[in-house]
């Protein structure tokens, strides 16, 4: 389900939010520290962030599973490409620092026993438009 509050972003949206701030920390954000996927901080105020967009589509009920690394990346690599109809982009929400805008991308991760909320710095020089 989308949230239809915020625009749908698709790769050029994903740049131009990312292009559009700075990547500098403020005392807001600065606690992540996610150059690649990493769980969300324990004790980071969720508040300090506000949703801005969104990368999953709504005429797609079921998202593909599929990464894309072509230069030997993985999903935890701060090099990964940031592609927005893989996962876990396709199921990605857009969110800025209230404070300065630095831009991230989260997604839930649901695995067998557990429940992860994961976040990634929106870095535009890795975002491409390609598709499965």
């Amino acid at each position: 389900m989308t949230d239809n509050s915020v625009p749908l972003l698709d790769a050029a949206g994903l740049k131009r939010l990312g292009e559009g701030h700075s990547r500098a920390a403020c005392a807001q954000c600065a606690a992540i520290r996610a150059p690649g996927w990493e769980a969300m901080p324990g004790g980071f105020e969720r508040d300090g962030l506000r949703k801005v967009g969104t990368v999953r589509r709504p005429e797609v009920e079921d998202p593909t599973l599929a990464e894309y690394h072509p230069g030997g990346t993985n999903g935890w690599s701060a090099e990964a490409p940031i592609a927005p109809a893989f996962f876990p982009y396709n199921r990605c929400d857009a969110w800025q620092c209230v404070q300065c805008g630095r831009p991230f991308l989260r997604y839930t991760e649901y695995g067998g026993y557990y429940v992860e909320e994961r976040i990634r710095e929106l870095r535009p020089e890795l975002v491409v438009d390609t598709q499965p």
